[in-house]
């Protein structure tokens, strides 16, 4: 219940998309960027081998992330200007992330060095990731990978929150948030393996290249929602942990007030969706 009760208070679907739409519109352009300053570094081909791409939705990809031929693939400033800001707005979703689950004072564009130390990590992150799957993943689901890329996942999940929450939080705090954010990230990955080809290539075959965007806005929220979830839930078995140790037990009547604050909140949420959906029918009906 408390879990449950805290993916509400930080909002967590909203929260997950907001990171979602951030990570695409930095990711992308980044992608492109890279691959314009390393030769031998191709974003498309990273992802149409970690997911097992054909057909529609590898030749998608390839587009998306390639510039069209006879173009140049310099950066001009408008262009690093952008990218900046890109940059900045994800690694600000990501912190505000951290303050909202650990109740934490917003620190906004004053923790910048720390975000930008985030972001270089996080290339390293995804770099070391790639390398464990292109190694270790021969075998249909890449399970050896994906055992070998928890550990690396829950030490890149701990420093994010310290570094991203001004060393705010302490790394054993962060500890339980890492583990499970880690676990369910290797799910998340494992059934993406499986389910990816086939939301790329439905997209695709529906809308185009641009169902391409579609297929990794859809796979960026669920990871995201992985990542948000994760921080709630850690941050819960944290306070847990810290109760057993101190001998603490909630009362019968703690237990029951934080039921009715969950339920009401839920339904509360569930009130405001009907009558947003009521609102678009009569909307409609009258055009």
């Amino acid at each position: 219940m408390r879990v449950i009760n805290r993916f509400q208070k930080i909002v967590g679907f909203d929260r997950s998309m907001a990171l979602a739409s951030s990570a695409l519109t930095t990711l992308v352009p980044l992608s492109v960027l890279l691959g314009a300053v390393f030769v031998h570094y191709d974003a498309a081909e990273g992802i149409i081998r970690r997911y097992n791409l054909t057909g529609a939705g590898a030749t998608a990809v390839s587009s998306l992330f390639s510039p069209a031929e006879g173009t140049s693939t310099s950066v001009g400033i408008f262009g690093v200007v952008f990218l900046t800001i890109s940059v900045l707005s994800f690694t600000r979703a990501a912190q505000r992330l951290f303050e909202q689950a650990w109740e934490l004072k917003p620190l906004s564009v004053r923790n910048t060095r720390n975000g930008l130390w985030w972001i270089l990590t996080l290339g390293g992150y995804a770099v070391v990731t790639t390398l464990l799957s292109a190694l270790l993943g021969g075998d249909a689901l890449g399970l050896a990978a994906l055992v070998c890329e928890v550990l690396v996942t829950a030490a890149f999940l701990v420093w994010s929150g310290w570094i991203l929450s001004a060393k705010r939080i302490s790394w054993p705090d962060l500890l339980p948030f890492g583990v499970t954010g880690a676990v369910l990230t290797a799910a998340y990955s494992l059934g993406a393996t499986i389910y990816m080809p086939h939301l790329f290539n439905s997209s695709v075959a529906r809308y185009g290249v641009v169902g391409a965007v579609f297929a990794m806005i859809s796979a960026l929220f669920a990871a995201m929602l992985v990542l948000v979830a994760s921080a709630a839930l850690g941050r819960e078995v944290r306070d847990e942990l810290s109760r057993i140790r101190h001998g603490h037990r909630p009362s019968d009547r703690e237990v029951r007030r934080q039921w009715a604050s969950v339920v009401e909140q839920t339904r509360s949420q569930w009130r405001t969706t009907r009558g947003q959906a009521s609102h678009h029918q009569i909307k409609d009906s009258n055009h």
